[in-house]
């Protein structure tokens, strides 16, 4: 998920650059960003496992969770920026396992409801739709530069609906509306991040693995809730 507006690096071109050293660059982000998202991917299910097998994040109340979220991806940010990689990862995996946390309460929630299938269907869903779309971002010649405002006002509305349908409206319908939309979002924000890292426009591995975890694990969040709804009697 984008953090923030970006200009591409290509968009400032100067005679005397060095394309063979940037793309050296740029291959050894895509390759440390996508090993940090497996072991970001390893500490979620992890911390899934721990929050199913201990019921550690059942009372985790949910404004308390956004904000503890967001002050970690700012933590981790200025991190980055001070040049303090080690603690950036550890702020990274923090921020997986507690996500995993969450992600554990959930699946508990469906399974105890005899609905184990549905989580498997989400799942293989999620990777297959993560799989089209970054095969079709790698391949595509579309220019993402523009996408990046109207995704984040995006984000922003659903953000706030979701706050209000959780706290006053508690409606299943406004959540499925919500939850359809944020699987559209969340699959464009694949492409637009795949696109970004690939076009070198993140400039730390860190801040790519968590902007493109957040996009899976949003994914898979709302089509869980989808297939859920579709399959409660």
């Amino acid at each position: 998920m984008s953090l923030y507006d970006r200009n591409h690096l290509t968009s400032e071109y100067d005679a005397s650059y060095d394309a063979p050293l940037e793309q050296g660059r740029v291959s050894k982000l895509i390759k440390e960003t996508y090993a940090l998202l497996t072991a970001s991917m390893v500490a979620a299910a992890a911390g899934a496992y721990v929050a199913m097998s201990t019921g550690v994040a059942m009372g985790l109340n949910p404004l308390l969770y956004f904000i503890l979220m967001i002050g970690l991806i700012f933590a981790m940010q200025f991190a980055v920026n001070r040049g303090a990689n080690s603690l950036a990862l550890v702020l990274l995996f923090a921020f997986t396992f507690i996500t995993g946390l969450t992600l554990g309460k959930v699946l508990s929630l469906y399974i105890g409801a005899g609905m184990g299938s549905v989580v498997t269907q989400a799942f293989v869903a999620t990777a297959v739709t993560f799989g089209a779309l970054t095969i079709y971002a790698m391949n595509s010649k579309v220019n993402v530069d523009s996408w990046g405002k109207p995704l984040f006002i995006s984000l922003i509305a659903v953000i706030i609906i979701g706050f209000l349908n959780y706290f006053f409206f508690k409606s299943s319908l406004v959540s499925l509306g919500i939850s359809g939309f944020s699987a559209l979002l969340f699959s464009f924000y694949i492409i637009y991040d795949t696109k970004n890292i690939i076009n070198g426009v993140y400039t730390s591995p860190i801040m790519a693995a968590v902007g493109m975890y957040l996009n899976i694990y949003n994914l898979f969040m709302s089509l869980l809730n989808i297939l859920g709804f579709a399959n409660r009697d």
